[in-house]
């Protein structure tokens, strides 16, 4: 990676974009109660505890994927495979709202669908 190269500069800034929502996102996930997740994400009270702790599991270790992997040279290929990890979670994750009649906040899906895409492709510069 060359720190002055446009496509590796993009790459930090989507990637690190996309690292703070799952970490953030990932982390609640993790650490709150079901109580306190519903009325962020009314569907953890149809979803068991445990898949939801999982979720938020991988979602944490995916964004470290985006980040440790190209700052240490490290296996820089998992950044790819947390992008597009990414990016089937969040697949599952509309099909999962629209089974549940909430097609109205899919727009967030759709954003990180993009971001997740723009990831792995610029990942694939490497």
């Amino acid at each position: 990676m060359d720190p002055m190269d446009p496509v590796d500069i993009a790459y930090w800034i989507v990637a690190g974009l996309l690292a703070a929502f799952y970490l953030y996102s990932g982390g609640l996930k993790v650490v709150r109660s079901q109580e306190q997740l519903a009325p962020m994400m009314g569907w953890v009270d149809t979803i068991p505890m445990p898949l939801v702790r999982a979720v938020g599991a991988v979602e944490v270790l995916g964004a470290l994927g985006l980040v440790l992997p190209p700052l240490t040279g490290v296996a820089p290929v998992l950044a790819l495979v947390a992008a597009l990890g990414f990016l089937v979670l969040q697949l599952l994750a509309t099909a999962l709202h629209l089974s549940r009649g909430e097609a109205r906040v899919t727009g967030l899906n759709a954003v990180l669908v993009v971001l997740a895409g723009v990831v792995a492709w610029l990942a694939t510069t490497w």
